[in-house]
């Protein structure tokens, strides 16, 4: 056999130890998408809290990798952030304004933190409620699973309960912040609906513990649980029927 001809028939006998290899491989997933997915969103969902923490120890370019990268999943307005390693949890536009142009969102959202305030975590509030609650509840998902007990998921429109929430408040904010109304930044009108029975400094701003920021947790919250409680046993009815097996049949 000449040597193209030995190159090419070497060639075609690797093929079946490639598609074996693959096979392999998503065999693997289909017995461990879970781990890998709780890997994923652990990693995720934790990674903008280094920024703050890097800040802390000196360690800038790192720090303005995180931020860099989470600039691409969230606004990172500081109004609606979190501070570490500094006087207070969060702060109003008025004082982030004494350090900062707070003129426009661009020019505001890339404001970090001082050594006095703290350090800004790389993702808002919502943020953290969103992708923090599908880490959490996708190990209390496993942990279930450990146990023997499987979960059933929400029909389709169950989800979109779950969801909407977040998209009103979402939305609503969009349309204050780009028309510059107020209505989100009085909250005049759950004050309406409330019968002003909290105290007056709950309803307006984005301070952590007023109302824009509970509504903001809360509804990244059940965006979260929403997530997970649809997608996840719908992923494991098509990937975990090994896993069922092995626990079935363990060796």
């Amino acid at each position: 056999m000449n040597p193209e001809g030995a190159r090419i028939e070497m060639q075609i006998s690797e093929v079946p130890a490639a598609i074996a290899g693959v096979r392999r491989q998503a065999s693997w997933f289909e017995r461990h998408w879970l781990l890998v997915f709780n890997l994923f969103w652990g990693v995720f969902s934790l990674g903008p809290w280094t920024a703050p923490l890097f800040m802390h120890w000196g360690w800038e370019g790192p720090a303005r990798v995180v931020y860099f990268i989470y600039n691409f999943f969230c606004h990172q307005l500081p109004e609606r952030s979190w501070f570490l390693f500094g006087a207070k949890f969060s702060y109003t536009q008025a004082e982030i304004g004494q350090v900062w142009d707070i003129s426009n969102e661009l020019v505001r959202r890339q404001f970090i933190g001082t050594p006095v305030m703290g350090w800004k975590v790389a993702w808002s509030d919502r943020m953290v409620g969103m992708y923090t609650t599908i880490f959490l509840l996708g190990l209390v998902y496993a942990l279930l699973r450990e146990r023997g007990i499987w979960v059933r998921g929400i029909p389709w429109w169950g989800f979109f309960l779950f969801i909407t929430p977040l998209a009103i408040d979402g939305t609503t904010h969009l349309i204050n912040d780009a028309l510059r109304l107020s209505f989100r930044d009085t909250n005049q009108w759950a004050v309406v609906l409330t019968g002003g029975i909290f105290p007056p400094q709950f309803y307006p701003g984005d301070l952590f513990g007023s109302l824009n920021s509970v509504l903001r947790l809360a509804t990244g919250f059940l965006f979260g649980w929403g997530v997970v409680w649809f997608m996840w046993p719908m992923m494991e009815e098509e990937f975990g029927r090994y896993a069922r097996l092995d626990s079935a049949n363990p060796r």
